[in-house]
């Protein structure tokens, strides 16, 4: 297993969630932290507070990942990265008659474009040190149509795509890229959607997202797992 020590992780959406709880046990196991958030600064500010108390070294870089400027600015800021973790995503529960070509367009720029445009910043200088580990946070949606609409299952859908694709790819040049599909994590975006309950996880509860970040450590620091999706799920769907 890799020693992540030095490295130098980004991690978008890491105020809150599933985000934060990576960018902390990133940060456990050696690597530097840019902790990337929309709007949350003070939530951002906690998270590098205890990046900092595990000595390691934090970098805020406030963006929209819905937009190309902003993701331009965010690589740019974030400069150099050895680590990716495309977590950032926005859930719009919507009845399927509602939802608009504008609600589609922005659940897809965010949840799936953002992770086109991020991965192909990083690439380069993964590509030149010949080291690189790419986790893209899909969801159990992808695989079974999950309960927010069509919008949120086919970005994270295809982000299984970008994923197969970047492995196979980089996979000679010493750069991994995966993907982990959650299911019900107990976070915010779940405990604030109505459909979203325990009874449809068979162990009977909601994740906790330490059980994410665990896995997503696992994946940065072991160097010959790539181009698979590690399912996250309670149970919900097999593989």
């Amino acid at each position: 297993m890799d020693d992540l020590s030095g490295r130098t992780a980004l991690v978008t959406g890491a105020s809150r969630g599933i985000g934060r709880a990576i960018a902390i046990e990133l940060a456990r196991a050696g690597a530097d932290i840019v902790v990337h958030y929309r709007a949350r600064l003070e939530a951002a500010r906690e998270v590098l507070a205890a990046v900092g108390a595990l000595g390691r070294h934090g970098t805020l870089v406030r963006a929209d990942v819905a937009c190309t400027g902003e993701i331009e600015r965010l690589a740019r800021e974030a400069g150099p990265v050895d680590i990716l973790i495309n977590n950032a995503g926005i859930a719009r529960p919507q009845p399927v008659e509602e939802i608009t070509e504008a609600d589609w367009d922005q659940v897809v720029d965010t949840n799936l474009k953002s992770c086109f445009l991020l991965t192909q910043a990083a690439l380069p200088a993964m590509r030149a040190r010949r080291w690189g580990r790419i986790v893209n946070l899909s969801s159990v949606a992808a695989q079974v149509g999950g309960i927010v609409g069509p919008h949120y299952a086919a970005s994270k859908a295809g982000m299984h795509g970008l994923t197969h694709f970047y492995a196979s790819r980089f996979a000679k040049e010493g750069i991994t890229v995966n993907a982990i599909a959650p299911a019900l994590i107990e976070t915010e975006m779940v405990t604030s959607n109505l459909n979203a309950t325990p009874d449809r996880i068979p162990v009977g509860r909601f994740g906790a997202t330490d059980e994410v970040a665990s896995v997503a450590v696992m994946l940065a620091r072991n160097p010959y797992i790539t181009g698979q999706t590690i399912n996250v799920n309670g149970g919900w769907y097999l593989s």
